[in-house]
């Protein structure tokens, strides 16, 4: 068997003890002489498990007790309609910072709901944006009921490096490329989330993690699996939920807790992504980067080689040498590493070695 280094933005790559430890178990998970995909939800083995991955999820977090954490369903693309659903109504408006494609979306299904500003808005003419706004630049919405923004953009390359001063207002983010791979400054959120998919597990569950005083601000008599409000009140369980999903999500976090936790792994993910820019800034232009040096995702490396059949021939000769899901996203093209938690020092090393020599057979 031969594991490829896998840069897919999503599903990701996961841990490989993980993987094994999943593939051991698939028959026979906790003596039960079942999968964790046969066994009750309602069972207090799978009980066990579920409220296991909540409090480790804080524990890692650094969220208190009081913190209410929900798994849910459908990625965060449902939580850019639950969000306003719950928090955006009988008039009230909220400010949602524009930085790209998945704010964007985030801003559409929000304006369904009530009134949108716009504190900032990275878009650009001709191009996708290159950086995220500084603290200076954002203008909020006095009257916002909460401020939203997207802490890392995965197909842009732009991230935040720094909490937004919201002056006041509760302050959700969008975390699903971003969470738990370096140090942030998550109590100072009144919500955020994220889709597994990236650093956390596999696709089929997100994450919701909420304050009390502001989940205390929810709409009732919402549609039942719409409404935060029966997510706490049946420990997100009102249905039957994703769990094998959770169950890959506690073995990710159990991961992270013996790899030394969320500081561990900044310094890994902050000399990987200092390893390769300087890869991209040290090829004398072959390997360009149009993303602002500040704003800079350590998650989604981003570049473009001088012409777009560079860009084909790279992404062929990469998977040739056991490197794949290099492509950009389909909007933008060129070529993007999403460097998550589970790819590696050495896999980052091993391709920007293979960055250096296609430089000097094809420049």
């Amino acid at each position: 068997m031969k594991r490829v280094i896998n840069f897919s933005a999503g599903p990701a790559a996961l841990p490989l003890e993980v993987l094994e430890q999943a593939r051991d178990e698939m028959l026979d998970w906790n003596n039960t002489g079942c999968s964790v995909m046969e066994v009750s939800h309602r069972s207090k083995e799978f009980d066990a498990l579920h409220h296991h991955a909540i409090d480790l999820f804080k524990e890692l977090a650094g969220l208190g007790p009081e913190w209410k954490v929900f798994f849910t369903t459908g990625g965060a693309s449902t939580q850019f309609l639950m969000l306003p659903m719950n928090f955006l109504f009988d008039g009230r408006q909220a400010d949602y910072i524009n930085t790209g494609n998945w704010a964007k979306a985030a801003i559409k299904e929000a304006k369904r709901f009530g009134t949108v500003t716009v504190p900032a808005n990275m878009e650009r003419e001709g191009g996708a944006p290159i950086s995220v706004p500084r603290q200076s630049d954002l203008h909020f919405n006095p009257d916002a009921a909460y401020v939203h923004y997207t802490s890392n953009n995965t197909i842009e390359g732009t991230e935040f490096f720094y909490t937004p001063d919201s002056a006041g207002k509760p302050l959700v983010s969008d975390m699903s490329s971003d969470i738990f791979s370096r140090p942030m400054e998550l109590g100072k959120h009144s919500m955020f989330y994220a889709g597994a998919q990236k650093n956390l597990g596999p696709s089929g569950v997100t994450v919701v993690a909420m304050r009390p005083d502001f989940f205390q601000l929810a709409k009732e008599d919402l549609p039942t699996m719409m409404s935060y409000r029966v997510f706490d009140e049946h420990c997100s369980m009102f249905n039957t939920p994703p769990c094998f999903s959770i169950y890959i999500l506690d073995l990710v976090l159990r991961w992270l807790k013996k790899n030394g936790g969320i500081e561990a792994m900044g310094k890994v993910n902050e000399q990987k992504q200092r390893e390769l820019y300087a890869a991209i800034d040290g090829s004398g232009g072959y390997y360009s980067c149009p993303v602002d040096k500040a704003s800079r995702s350590w998650m989604n490396i981003v570049f473009t080689l001088p012409t777009p059949e560079l860009d084909e021939k790279f992404i062929k000769d990469a998977k040739a040498a056991g490197i794949v899901q290099v492509k950009g996203y389909r909007t933008v093209g060129g070529i993007r590493l999403s460097a998550y938690n589970a790819v590696g020092l050495d896999k980052v090393q091993t391709t920007i070695q293979f960055m250096d020599e296609f430089r000097k057979k094809n420049g």
